[in-house]
């Protein structure tokens, strides 16, 4: 299946199974801001308490903020939001799209880089087991070639970025031949830099209203309360700050489902250490977020580090942890060694002291930051792909089947038991709601007695439901139920009491942490 047609596919089974919608759809919707269904909300807290059980619960120096969206606009003036949080855009003339320039050119990168995989993996199948991968990357002239264009092309993209030279970076388009990806046409505009920051009015009269912004991010609120969460907490060095929140950016080039929005949650965690040990904790917490990731038992193929070839102008360090999505290897999550320029720029421009005395070395200082900062809705669609299956089956009477599953992990499955009574006449529909009542204290589950058992089956697997259970007359005899398991669909009958325990083992969030 073509990869452009598998995106489409779980667009479209997001909105028909409940997980997502178009905001406002009933007035054409708004572009870049979806609501979440019914399953969507409950997928979403589980993986926001995934991420928070793992930072909290499991690291007695983390401990949790909840800032407010709304901050003074001094903050983001230190930050340098103000002046710097912009995009290099870029037009074409022809198709009149607009696209984010920076991103034309490492999209151009990767499918260099893509070319130089298939050369490596064409020699390997035609040399067999005598294939020596690290001289042929050495001495193949057509690898050696693609290397060099790859790094030209990078090594002009960064000194262009750091010197925010616009023009270079056209020019680098151009030189490159890169075309719109809608109409191919290479007819493009300048350059120019857009800021991101949405703007409102704080004040009960227009007059005397101030501008301020909504966050671009939220890890300035964990920033502005270092010292409040230090000395009420009487935190001592090493410990980290974790929030989970709403961010806003005024994204114009906005695509690719919920991978880019403009109101987006993000989980941010700012770990805050001795200068000078800040990339033995770089390397600590990259350590530990790829485990997170691999934890939940998707393919490993699937993600992989990309370091920076351009760091921001506050750090030292930086990673994102990618994943293989239907469009290609984008970011998930990044980790950064941000120094202590965040702290030092607010302690400049509020004037107060944000410094930590270390009675170990009897002096102050600002602290520096190791950043893990993860977008929510990102790591949603991660899931909702890296599950997504469409498989086909064979029946009873030999004949073929398909089915649509979504192998979502029991701890993050939005349903976790689906209760079926096999009719609904001879009393097995008030067995069937006896159980769902027993239960729904424990897990969340979900009662159907529409339909036929297979249709049951199939919903259920659409939406992710690890267990289904069926009530039939024997039921009433022996106290016994069919469980039904999802990813294999195998069936085995089970006492009535023993369902909690058998169900609840696998489907709690503390098997997943304890695989930490």
């Amino acid at each position: 299946m073509q990869q452009e047609d598998l995106f489409k596919k779980l667009t479209s089974h997001c909105k028909e199974y409940g997980f997502i919608f178009q905001s406002s759809e009933i007035y054409d919707g708004l572009s870049a801001v979806y609501d979440y269904g019914q399953y969507g909300a409950e997928l979403k807290n589980n993986i926001r308490k995934y991420w928070w059980d793992s930072m909290l619960l499991l690291n007695d120096n983390i401990v949790g903020l909840d800032s407010a969206i709304f901050m003074h606009p001094e903050v983001w003036k230190a930050s340098g939001h103000v002046d710097a949080f912009n995009d290099p855009l870029i037009d074409n003339k022809d198709s009149k799209k607009r696209y984010r320039a920076d991103i034309l050119i490492e999209e151009f990168i990767e499918k260099l880089s893509e070319k130089k995989t298939k050369e490596v993996t064409r020699a390997a199948k035609r040399f067999g087991e005598e294939f020596d991968e690290a001289m042929f990357i050495q001495t193949n002239k057509r690898v050696l070639d693609l290397d060099e264009r790859i790094n030209s092309v990078r090594r002009r993209f960064v000194e262009a970025s750091e010197k925010s030279d616009l023009a270079e970076i056209r020019q680098i388009i151009i030189d490159c031949d890169i075309a719109d990806p809608v109409s191919g046409s290479r007819n493009w505009t300048d350059v120019r830099q857009f800021n991101l920051m949405f703007d409102t009015k704080l004040g009960s009269i227009s007059e005397d209203a101030s501008k301020i912004y909504l966050r671009p991010e939220t890890a300035q609120g964990i920033f502005v309360n270092f010292m409040n969460v230090q000395k009420s907490g009487r935190m001592k060095l090493p410990f980290g700050i974790a929030q989970v929140g709403k961010a806003f950016r005024n994204e114009i080039v906005a695509r690719q489902f919920i991978f880019r929005m403009r109101e987006f949650e993000q989980m941010e965690m700012q770990f805050f250490v001795r200068p000078g040990e800040e990339k033995q904790w770089y390397e600590y917490w990259k350590e530990k977020r790829m485990k997170w990731h691999s934890n939940l038992g998707f393919s490993q193929d699937k993600y992989r580090f990309h370091d920076h070839d351009k760091l921001a102008h506050y750090a030292n360090a930086a990673t994102d942890i990618e994943f293989a999505f239907p469009f290609g290897f984008k970011e998930v999550e990044g980790i950064h060694s941000r120094t202590d320029y965040d702290l030092s720029q607010h302690q400049k421009f509020c004037g107060k002291k944000l410094q930590y005395f270390d009675n170990e070395l009897s002096k102050s200082y600002v602290p520096y930051v190791v950043e893990t900062s993860i977008g929510l809705d990102r790591m949603f669609l991660t899931v909702v792909a890296a599950s997504w299956e469409e498989e086909k089956i064979k029946k009873e009477n030999g004949a073929e089947d398909e089915r649509v599953v979504l192998r979502l992990p029991p701890a993050l499955a939005p349903v976790k038991l689906a209760i079926f009574p096999l009719v609904k006449k001879d009393g097995l529909a008030e067995i069937s709601q006896k159980i769902r009542d027993d239960l729904r204290f424990d897990f969340i589950c979900q009662y159907e007695e529409k339909d036929s058992i297979g249709r049951r089956y199939r919903r259920q697997d659409a939406i992710g439901t690890p267990f289904c259970i069926t009530i039939d007359h024997q039921t009433k005899e022996d106290e016994k139920v069919t469980i039904r398991y999802r990813d294999t669909m195998l069936q085995e009958r089970l006492p009535v009491g023993k369902l909690r325990e058998i169900i609840g083992e696998k489907v709690n969030m503390k098997s997943l942490l304890k695989s930490l």
